[in-house]
């Protein structure tokens, strides 16, 4: 049974959580797939690089992760004092950032045409 997210992290407790997220129906994720033979070893890398993006983009640690063939381990520290240096631009530019295909470079401010004028909690910017 699911829970809401506000019963599982508590950042008064800790800054530290440890996250998996596994494949379905037998799918590979990484390595090679014993019942298709097609090798998925190429996937490891995205993994890795998507993880140190999204780091770099939220105000999230990553302490230490593993790749498996089938799915991952991420164990990550929320950094709230940078999280709360932010103003709500800079949270919706970085937000926008996460859910692009190609991330801007973490160093360079985010250039969008989102004022907020238009946000909806459902719908960020539309």
């Amino acid at each position: 049974m699911t829970r809401p997210r506000s019963t599982q992290v508590s950042l008064a407790d800790t800054p530290y959580y440890h996250c998996v997220a596994r494949c379905v129906r037998r799918a590979f994720l990484c390595g090679v797939d014993e019942f298709s033979g097609q090798n998925y070893e190429h996937r490891r890398q995205w993994i890795v690089d998507k993880l140190q993006s999204l780091s770099a983009i939220f105000s999230i640690d990553i302490c230490a992760y593993a790749v498996m063939s089938n799915h991952y381990h991420v164990v990550l520290r929320v950094d709230t004092d940078v999280a709360n240096a932010w103003s709500e631009r800079e949270v919706a530019e970085r937000y926008l950032r996460g859910q692009s295909s190609s991330e801007a470079p973490a160093n360079k401010p985010v250039k969008s045409s989102w004022n907020g004028a238009n946000a909806s909690p459902t719908s960020p910017g539309s």
